[in-house]
């Protein structure tokens, strides 16, 4: 799948998902393409979850990749069981302190329904590996964006350090150029 898509909804007859407004948490406006023309890694993230400690995964691929060109990117969402209730500087405390994420984290933002964030609208297009597309099942789901627009979803099970993410990650990367 490609990173130009026709959206359900009013909001745009055809969006690049890496123009699409960003806020993060501490309030600036950005895209995925202020971050950089490189893969992105696109979590929904909460702090009470059974999937929580994959922020340490999380963490490791931005360090391990993020030279490389891999930008991985969190947004937290409390529309699974209440399982993210706080603030965005008690959400960035609580990753900072349990898992020293110094990846970038977004503002909170409803990931399905009838309000649900236009990146996530975007993401609801990309299948997995069963082929189904649609609503996010849960917290951390996954979606990699590479530089040539491709996209791949895992769902929420698929730890961020499992071998079909890798590769999915790997191939998303920009093509290395040339030392002069």
């Amino acid at each position: 799948m490609t990173g130009r898509l026709r959206l359900k909804s009013a909001y745009a007859e055809t969006v690049n998902i890496r123009e699409i407004p960003l806020t993060t948490i501490d309030g600036r406006t950005t895209t995925l393409n202020e971050l950089g023309d490189g893969a992105v890694l696109v979590v929904n993230v909460a702090s009470k979850c059974g999937f929580t400690p994959q922020y340490a995964q999380l963490e490791a691929l931005h360090e391990k990749y993020g030279q490389d060109g891999l930008t991985v990117v969190g947004f937290p969402c409390n529309q699974f069981a209440g399982q993210e209730p706080g603030d965005g500087e008690k959400i960035q405390d609580f990753c900072t302190i349990n898992y020293g994420v110094t990846f970038p984290l977004f503002e909170k933002v409803k990931v399905n329904g009838r309000h649900m964030h236009p990146l996530y609208e975007a993401l609801h297009e990309v299948p997995d590996a069963a082929g189904k597309s649609g609503r996010v099942k849960w917290n951390f789901e996954k979606f990699v964006i590479g530089a040539d627009g491709t996209m791949t979803r895992f769902r929420s099970a698929v730890k961020p350090d499992d071998p079909t993410v890798i590769a999915a990650i790997e191939a998303g990367l920009p093509a290395k150029r040339p030392a002069n």
